[in-house]
């Protein structure tokens, strides 16, 4: 609300019968304060919001009626009263008359005689319980632990995961860099029978041959230059629960063939040492690479493959589940909402249709960096391009040849591309263009747009 939208009073700290017959007609809750903090209106939306009467409320302090989670600590109202600057849209919680909690969002702006004479203040506030409701349904439907997902291929993906990490197999998943290979492959041990034991991640990639044998194996004292003591590897530290080797597709021949003989045998020995050490071990392997084609190339043992290769799971590209992208932009920035204490409310339109014709050839890791890149320069409300990071800049803005066409042929024409873009889904297609999907249902009618332009 801005500052000057609540010059809704006279010169006494009272509501015309006209203000009051507007406000009470309204269906987000509105009450005003003056400056001893006594509430000197409550619209018939804020009765029924807070379940206070205000024959109740009208004379008393506002932190008696209005019973905010901000009250004692970081009150809204006040800091408006002593900044002059207004809050909008700041969610908090409520302690309703009948003792429930519900959340809403707030708020404020300085109230003002005709003068121009601050007098007190006023707060609007909405109810979220439909929103809060709302959102967990969504969760629910669409969230997989850490997992969060809507995409057909990865729903189904996630329907079979129970089943997979239930049985004691080795598992591949295969996917580009930044996909949630690690999410999945820490669902898995969550979901079975080794949950209470340890998790261990190791990145092959990171690691030079002889470091990542050492890793993986433990070492004995004296078993190279430094090794002054024995010390446990990944697969020890690992007993008991799951062993997950990220970017297999990197390691030596060589070592290819000890960890062969770990999963055949499931046992294996320390570098340095002849005594040979029990594994038991669940072994999830993960590789951004095509391991059947560096099978065909030479360069990884078609044994180790097939040994490693009992479950295959494929995670697409976020380019082919664009759908995720409102729901995985909402889970980041609550995400960071918390942990740098802001009240960024998510995505603008013109944002979101930028994301939503991105390529996003970092994956959902991309996505994540891109949220928190703007959450440097969102001070809260809603992100917009400007917050985006640079390469976001001006993105899929280049001016086509619309030299000859009607304003109607430039809207058939782009709404077209826009589909093409979002393989003919329209949930997606509305997403990108900012508008509703009837919205669009009706434009493609009207325009007469066919997918075999």
């Amino acid at each position: 609300m801005r500052d000057d939208s609540a010059d809704l009073v006279g010169k006494r700290p009272g509501l015309s019968p006209q203000t009051e017959i507007i406000l009470n007609s309204v269906a987000d809750g509105v009450f005003t304060v003056d400056l001893e903090w006594r509430v000197t209106s409550f619209n018939t939306a804020a009765e029924e919001i807070t379940g206070v009467p205000a024959a109740e409320a009208l004379g008393r302090q506002c932190c008696e009626v209005f019973r905010a989670n901000v009250c004692e600590t970081t009150c809204v109202l006040r800091h408006t009263l002593e900044t002059g600057k207004p809050v909008i849209n700041r969610p908090i919680a409520i302690l309703r008359a009948d003792g429930k909690e519900i959340p809403i969002s707030v708020s404020t702006a300085l109230l003002r005689d005709e003068s121009g004479e601050i007098i007190g203040g006023v707060e609007t506030f909405r109810d979220l319980s439909l929103v809060e409701t709302l959102r967990k349904e969504i969760d629910r439907q669409y969230r997989f632990g850490d997992i969060i997902s809507k995409s057909p291929a990865m729903q189904k993906l996630l329907s079979i995961l129970p089943e997979v990490a239930q049985s004691e197999s080795t598992v591949l998943i295969q996917g580009e860099s930044g996909t949630g290979k690690e999410l999945i492959s820490r669902a898995l041990h969550n979901l079975s029978g080794r949950s209470k034991g340890p998790f261990v991640a190791v990145n092959c990639g990171a690691l030079p041959d002889t470091l990542l044998e050492s890793e993986l194996f433990g070492h004995v004292a004296g078993a190279f230059t430094d090794a002054k003591k024995n010390r446990s590897g990944r697969f020890a530290l690992a007993e008991g629960g799951t062993l997950f080797l990220d970017e297999i597709g990197d390691i030596s021949p060589a070592l290819q063939v000890r960890l062969l003989r770990v999963l055949e045998e499931r046992c294996y020995e320390p570098l340095g040492s002849s005594k040979t050490v029990k594994a038991d071990v669940r072994i999830v392997t993960a590789s951004n690479k095509d391991l059947a084609q560096l099978v065909d190339e030479g360069s990884f043992r078609k044994d180790l493959y097939y040994r490693i290769n009992v479950v295959k799971l494929e995670l697409p590209k976020l380019q082919d589940r664009k759908e995720d992208i409102p729901l995985l932009a909402d889970h980041f920035i609550a995400k960071l909402n918390k942990l740098k204490d802001k009240n960024v409310l998510g995505l603008s339109h013109e944002a979101l249709a930028t994301f939503m014709r991105h390529d996003w050839p970092g994956n959902i890791r991309e996505l994540e960096n891109a949220i928190e890149h703007a959450f440097i320069l969102c001070r809260g409300g809603l992100i917009e391009p400007k917050c985006l990071p640079e390469h976001f800049q001006g993105h899929g803005c280049a001016i086509p040849d619309f030299q000859g066409m009607t304003l109607q042929d430039i809207e058939r024409r782009a709404i077209w591309e826009a589909l093409e873009r979002n393989q003919w889904r329209r949930m997606a297609t509305a997403r990108e263009l900012g508008i509703d999907k009837n919205t669009l249902r009706r434009k493609i009618k009207r325009l007469n747009i066919q997918p075999a332009e």
